[in-house]
């Protein structure tokens, strides 16, 4: 028997909100451990010192390469490819063809004529999709996952270190002064006696590198990063602190694709059941293009470059005069967030557990936002920052309502109860939120702007 598709679920259960908001699904998986120490002191090791962060497991990575490569990117992402050459990354960015948001992947030019292409599958299944029925002259090689991959290891290690004393630490794993490299360009250093390629990155606005290479080589680099890093302070951070990182950056990491329209029943159909994961929140709209989101509601308006074709540009062209909405942070009020955690331990039914520190519950978490009772926006991530000890959660809310200090409502859990693994009995709350720009932190809207 061969494996359901997306298209012949969705059949089944009689609409795409259905199959998702009940999917059994996991909600997203870092197969590393949760914590080294403590999530809150590894939380504070990227702003104090720094935090070794391992992405070996979590991501997957498509593989491009042959003359078409390029052409296959560019036709389907919404980057500028000028200059785009060996040695440099991107956020990579694709749409429908009315303009909405499918998915975003972090895009390195390795050498000529091969990419790897890294992130959650929603993007990467569209490109190998694309790669696989379009005319393209391109080879694929695709590496799951941890939790995907059916045997063995990753086919790359990549380790990330962020924090104030990353430039120091690297100069003592290398040996040398840094080169003065780019954000999200590339450079090759020797640590360990092995080649390892460095990627200029950075959150939550202090320097930072992420160092990748051939599996076999991690464990030798890792004991060196891990020997040096003690005149620094270094903090091993698990999956629980990595996993709250993009709510300092301000990086929405999941938002429902925009597949479901049949323009794109082949793609369904090519695409398995599971492949999407689950749906939460309390956004109850049957229809599932409410849930769709464009570039520009989740801060990627100045990705979206219109020189050169792509899949979707026209629409984008129309949408980029006048966005809907806007990417914020919404400041959760703590004495309503504290209510509903004291929920817990009163009688009657209580409020949707709010997990610590991060509180998504499905791969896509979508809650409404409000305004005097009216929906305004959408709720997309949430969790808690240690360093700056408030909960917050990422929205893209009708530009309107984008000013800080606006204040707004988060509804929160959903109902009725769904049937993910996920959902216990619970009941709606209305937790009271103020409107804050994205990225949260100054620290990091002051280098996303030098970058």
């Amino acid at each position: 028997m061969g494996v359901e598709s997306l298209e012949a679920a969705i059949q089944r259960v009689g609409s795409p909100v259905e199959l998702l908001r009940n999917s059994h699904v996991r909600p997203i998986t870092f197969p590393v451990a949760p914590e080294f120490t403590n999530w809150r002191s590894e939380q504070q090791a990227w702003r104090t010192s720094c935090a070794l962060l391992d992405q070996s497991h979590h991501m997957t990575d498509l593989y491009l390469s042959g003359t078409d490569a390029l052409r296959l990117l560019s036709d389907f992402g919404v980057n500028t490819f000028k200059n785009f050459t060996p040695g440099k990354a991107k956020q990579y960015v694709a749409v429908n063809a009315d303009g909405y948001f499918i998915g975003d992947a972090i895009l390195f030019h390795l050498e000529e004529e091969l990419f790897d292409v890294v992130g959650h599958p929603t993007v990467i299944n569209w490109l190998q999709y694309n790669a696989e029925t379009g005319d393209y002259d391109v080879t694929i090689e695709r590496d799951e996952n941890s939790y995907d991959r059916p045997a063995g290891p990753p086919k790359i290690y990549r380790y990330e270190l962020q924090g104030p004393t990353a430039k120091p630490l690297m100069e003592k794993l290398t040996g040398e002064p840094l080169p003065d490299v780019k954000f999200f360009n590339m450079a090759d250093f020797t640590i360990a006696g092995h080649r390892v390629r460095a990627l200029r990155h950075g959150m939550a606005g202090q320097p930072g590198f992420e160092l990748f290479g051939p599996w076999s080589e991690g464990e030798d680099v890792l004991a060196a990063i891990l020997e040096a890093g003690k005149e620094f302070d270094l903090v091993r951070a698990g999956a629980k602190a990595y996993s709250t990182a993009n709510l300092e950056s301000g990086w929405i990491p999941t938002a429902v694709p925009a597949i479901f329209g049949p323009e794109m029943r082949g793609y369904r159909e090519w695409l398995g059941a599971t492949s999407l994961g689950s749906l939460g929140g309390s956004m109850d709209s049957a229809d599932i293009t409410d849930y769709y989101v464009t570039p520009y509601d989740i801060g990627y308006g100045r990705t979206v470059k219109f020189d050169h074709d792509f899949h979707g540009r026209e629409a984008l062209e129309r949408i980029a005069g006048n966005p809907a909405r806007t990417k914020v942070t919404l400041v959760w009020n703590p004495e309503d967030v504290a209510a509903a955690v004291r929920s817990l331990y009163e009688p009657g039914v209580p409020a949707k557990y709010l997990e610590m520190p991060k509180a998504r519950y499905a791969f896509f978490q979508v809650d409404k936002v409000l305004h005097d009772g009216k929906p305004i926006g959408l709720s997309l991530d949430l969790g808690y920052i240690v360093n700056e000890q408030d909960f917050v959660s990422l929205a893209t809310v009708d530009s309107e309502f984008a000013t800080p200090g606006t204040e707004v409502t988060v509804l929160w859990g959903e109902e009725p109860n769904s049937a993910k693994p996920a959902v216990e009995r619970h009941r709606q709350v209305e937790i009271r939120a103020t409107v804050a720009p994205a990225p949260y932190v100054q620290e990091v809207r002051d280098s996303y702007r030098k970058s």
